[in-house]
């Protein structure tokens, strides 16, 4: 558990800077937020209600500082179906079950499992989120629904963001972009599209309710499917995010926390009619890029976009789109680890392929959870055959002796290998199978030694199985199928 002085020090350590980046994030939470609500087939409201609460929520009880959450397209997309078929009320009663399971699984500490995700991984990830970032702008670039005035007026927003860095790093240059094109925009009275053009903005304060549905199986039966699916990607996106807010920033998050903080966040959310949500890349580099890094920076903009919704509305709804699209394009430039192209050439032909397989499964289905999948799949795979490549099998012969050396790794992936070396034809009268140098991980490898053994002995040799360690011989003791007093041979402790 964090020390009060070290959580008070993530809220505090960091002040202007937070709430400069805190007040430019939350501008942009508004559109996406309303976006993502069309997406699920909901008002307007229920996104923009839960970017609010997500974002103040895990603020508070999240574990890592600086990543900003709130309702996404991840988790938007996988209710639609229900939203379709069953109505709203059923989408608050699986964000609140979505966020008891994710509570569940920070409890159980299933964090951990982010360990196993590769670098390749972790870039693909990357680069198709900016990918993804970029394509989702594009609507605003269509010269058959935008008026020719957009693309001069992203030109100059990306100029500022770059340019006024140069000037001074006093006040976040998307603030300043988003403060001179409104300005402009108002003042020659161009014609552009802009956030009220996205939906009407809320302008009341959200209520407490209870998700009005029988609490009953039949409820159940009909929202845990898509509460399951929005509690993993939620989370899955979540803690790829908090990495790359970990690399960015040189500091660490505690998944767990990271977890329930989701859980409660999401748990929160459905009793005042948001729908769930996550960790979003885009608004988290926005804020990191800014000078965000402590929990100020996101539980201000949570405030912050509310407070927009709610009182400044009238006012919130002229921001021209052409604005937050430069800022976005901003985001998407800077997430793309445009280094991996050059790597390409580089890296082992095996990292390259999961790199690029996630990029590409992502943006073909456009589920985080099916591209990481892909690369997580992949990756496993690569290094099965690579640990199955230094695999080695070495024959000697002593008279009526014939000695089997095994260095390496005995699995699932080297049994055919360890099998094949073995000559069940021309059997010597003894054979010792050494195992010294190897490891023995899993039933195919046990099952594969008794195999041999058992072919061995009808063949009329006698067999003995040598300097076997005690994980070997434990998990031998455990699996071997079949018959116990073979195993209990095979067991010959290394120090024996």
């Amino acid at each position: 558990m964090i020390s009060l002085a070290a959580y008070r020090q993530q809220w505090f350590g960091n002040i202007r800077p937070d709430l400069l980046s805190g007040l430019v994030v939350a501008l942009a939470l508004i559109p996406e937020a309303i976006a993502f609500s069309i997406i699920a087939g909901v008002d307007p409201k229920v996104g923009l209600y839960a970017s609010f609460s997500i974002a103040l929520i895990t603020a508070i009880a999240g574990g890592r500082p600086g990543m900003i959450s709130a309702a996404t397209a991840a988790t938007a997309v996988l209710m639609v179906t229900l939203v379709k078929e069953h109505g709203l009320q059923y989408l608050l009663a699986a964000t609140v079950l979505a966020g008891l399971l994710q509570i569940g699984m920070g409890l159980l500490k299933l964090g951990f499992v982010m360990r196993y995700v590769s670098k390749s991984v972790m870039t693909g990830f990357v680069n198709a989120l900016a990918i993804l970032i970029f394509l989702a702008q594009l609507p605003e670039l269509d010269p058959t629904k935008v008026p020719m005035l957009t693309y001069p007026l992203v030109a100059l927003g990306l100029a500022i963001i770059y340019l006024f860095p140069r000037l001074t790093t006093a006040i976040p240059s998307p603030l300043v972009t988003i403060i001179v094109l409104t300005a402009l925009v108002l003042a020659l009275d161009l014609d552009v599209r802009n956030v009220g053009d996205m939906g009407a903005l809320p302008d009341t304060l959200p209520v407490f309710l209870l998700p009005d549905v029988p609490l009953n199986l039949e409820t159940l039966g009909i929202i845990f499917p898509y509460a399951l699916a929005v509690a993993v990607v939620g989370l899955l996106e979540s803690l790829m995010t908090a990495n790359l807010i970990d690399e960015i920033t040189d500091t660490k998050s505690d998944r767990n926390q990271e977890c329930i903080g989701q859980g409660l966040a999401n748990f929160g959310t459905g009793f005042i009619g948001g729908m769930a949500g996550c960790a979003m890349i885009g608004q988290s580099m926005i804020n990191v890029k800014s000078g965000g890094r402590g929990r100020l920076s996101c539980g201000f903009a949570g405030v912050m976009l509310l407070t927009f919704c709610v009182s400044l509305g009238d006012w919130v709804s002229l921001i021209p789109m052409p604005a937050l699209v430069a800022i976005m394009v901003m985001v998407s430039i800077g997430t793309f680890s445009w280094a991996s192209l050059g790597n390409l050439r580089t890296h082992p032909r095996s990292s390259s392929v999961v790199m690029l397989a996630t990029v590409a499964a992502v943006i073909w289905t456009h589920n985080l959870a099916i591209g990481v999948g892909v690369g997580v799949l992949l990756s496993g795979l690569f290094f099965a055959a690579k640990i199955a490549q230094l695999f080695r099998v070495t024959v000697s012969n002593d008279g009526d002796t014939r000695s089997y050396r095994i260095e390496g790794q005995l699995f699932y992936g080297s049994v055919e290998d360890f099998s094949g070396a073995f000559d069940y034809h021309n059997v010597p009268q003894r054979v010792l199978i050494d195992v010294t140098d190897a490891h023995i991980w899993d039933i195919s490898s046990v099952q594969a030694l008794d195999a041999v053994v058992m072919k061995l002995r009808a063949a009329g040799a006698t067999v003995e199985v040598s300097g076997m360690n005690a994980a070997s011989a434990t998990i031998v003791d455990r699996l071997s199928a079949r018959e116990r007093d073979i195993a209990a041979e095979l067991i010959m402790p290394r120090d024996a």
